[in-house]
Order: structure tokens, then C-alpha cells, then sequence
């Protein structure tokens, strides 16, 4: 279930349910459960929507944190 998962307010990366303290992508702690909406970006290079998130890397990321 997404609605128990972390995620990074600097990267916007959703965080495996075991990472409580720490981004496992950009080191950031701050780490929230407010956020809305899911992409799963593949290939960062092709992708549209990561060119619009900022996003180099591969994952899961929210749409929207607060």
C-alpha cells in the first residue's frame, strides 16, 4: 500500500516502507506523509514529465508533496 510510504520533500522520490530517517536517493531528511499523486519514470532522458520534475534518475516519485 502507497499510503504508508515516505516521501522526500527535496526530490519528490517515494521512499521504501522500511526508510524512516533519510532519502535513499539525495540524503534529505525531510521526509513526509502528505504527498498526492504517483509516476514511476523508467527512462529519465525520454520522459516528458521527468524534464518537467527535474528528474535524472530512474524510480517511483510523487506529483505532489507538502
Amino acid at each position: 500500500m502507497m499510503a504508508d510510504r515516505l516521501v522526500c520533500r527535496d526530490c519528490h522520490r517515494v521512499q521504501s516502507a522500511e526508510i524512516e530517517s533519510q532519502c535513499e536517493a539525495c540524503g534529505g531528511t525531510a521526509l513526509t506523509e502528505d504527498w498526492a499523486g504517483y509516476v514511476v519514470i523508467a527512462h529519465p532522458e525520454r520522459s516528458d514529465i521527468a524534464a518537467e520534475m527535474e528528474v535524472t534518475e530512474p524510480g517511483k516519485y510523487a506529483l505532489k508533496v507538502r
